[in-house]
């Protein structure tokens, strides 16, 4: 596969964070079909997906179960806080359904 035809791949991180590291560890990584099967993954257990091409092109670079870089937690703490106010507002959406009658 050529150079351009590889930067073309889609690419995919998931990241995760525990409260007991000192920073959010690359937990997913990888292009094309397991890119896909990343964001179908987040998709399905409703997890927010953010894009940012230049990220993952970094990220995308460590280990599995390496924690991220110093000079990326300011792009990743956007991300976080996206994700942190997308879940407010599922829960939000959550607590409007109707209730479903127990009888």
């Amino acid at each position: 596969m050529e150079a351009s035809e590889l930067k073309k791949r889609k690419r995919s991180v998931a990241l995760a964070y525990d409260t007991a590291d000192r920073a959010p560890r690359v937990i997913a990584s990888g292009s094309g079909e397991i890119a896909k099967k990343i964001i179908a993954l987040a998709e399905e257990h409703n997890i927010p997906v953010q894009k940012d091409d230049s990220l993952v092109e970094l990220l995308s670079k460590l280990e599995l179960k390496a924690e991220i870089p110093e000079d990326t937690y300011k792009a990743v703490a956007t991300i976080l806080a996206f994700l942190y106010r997308a879940d407010i507002q599922w829960q939000k959406k959550l607590a409007e359904l109707p209730k479903e009658s127990s009888s």
